[in-house]
């Protein structure tokens, strides 16, 4: 188990750019410098990041997401290496390294392969100047092999390792209330919580608010502490980390069994 280990999730939204789902490198920078000085603070951290399909996109000329499997499939193997370029390249002016991890569904269901996983990253944060960044494998991910969307992979992945909090990054600071438009900061119990889902998924975005309120309930039923935040705004991140959880975000407490 890793201890005070926190896993950052970035979506699709955050990474690339809306108008033509190319790869956001303002954006990107600005998330690399945030998980940089997280690490030289001496904080733990494990990267999720998607983007892979839609940074294939605009490669192959396309004006949207396929919608056929073998198409989509091709995005993401040109997109993975695009993406995998940028997050070195942006890493290296911190003397940090990437350290790519692909999987699928399968991967963590087959205890054997799940030990695999677990001792490989393990010994990647054993290196002060390694971030491990992780993604599903898209070019072999198939309805039986997928995880549905980067949340569910990084929750099901905290629980494996046994991460201490998990923050999924996204195009808003949080929760919102849908009467009031207010951000929901603090949420006790997730149950109470799915009413006020709006799914305002972008063009070049998998998931949603809904997707993710699954994804928090499975962390948050874990054990694991979870927030919601902005991911345009990574500098928050440090105040989520060292505030007791108070920066901007909304924060999904976790179910302690009694």
């Amino acid at each position: 188990m890793l201890s005070n280990l926190t896993i950052i999730k970035a979506g699709t939204g955050v990474l690339t750019k809306t108008k033509d789902g190319t790869i956001d490198r303002a954006a990107l920078l600005h998330l690399v410098a945030a998980i940089s000085g997280l690490m030289n603070a001496g904080h733990r951290c494990l990267f999720v990041s998607s983007g892979s399909v839609g940074s294939g996109v605009s490669a192959m000329g396309l004006t949207e997401y396929p919608k056929d499997i073998a198409t989509r499939q091709a995005c993401a193997a040109i997109g993975q290496a695009r993406l995998m370029r940028s997050y070195t390249s942006l890493f290296a002016n911190f003397d940090i390294s990437p350290a790519q991890i692909l999987l699928t569904a399968s991967d963590i269901n087959t205890p054997k392969r799940a030990g695999y996983i677990t001792n490989t990253i393990t010994r990647l944060l054993e290196e002060p100047r390694i971030i491990p960044i992780i993604n599903e494998n898209d070019t072999v991910a198939i309805r039986e092999l997928n995880f549905g969307d980067n949340d569910m992979l990084c929750v099901r992945l905290a629980k494996l390792i046994g991460a201490t909090r998990v923050v999924l990054l996204t195009s808003v600071d949080g929760l919102l209330n849908p009467e009031t438009n207010e951000l929901i900061t603090e949420v006790e119990d997730i149950d109470e919580v799915f009413k006020h889902v709006r799914d305002d998924k972008g063009k070049f975005s998998m998931g949603g608010m809904s997707s993710k309120l699954k994804a928090v309930k499975f962390a948050v039923d874990a054990g694991m502490e979870t927030h919601i935040a902005n991911g345009r705004h990574p500098r928050r991140l440090i105040e989520i980390f060292e505030n007791r959880g108070q920066g901007i975000s909304t924060r999904f407490s976790a179910n302690i069994p009694h």
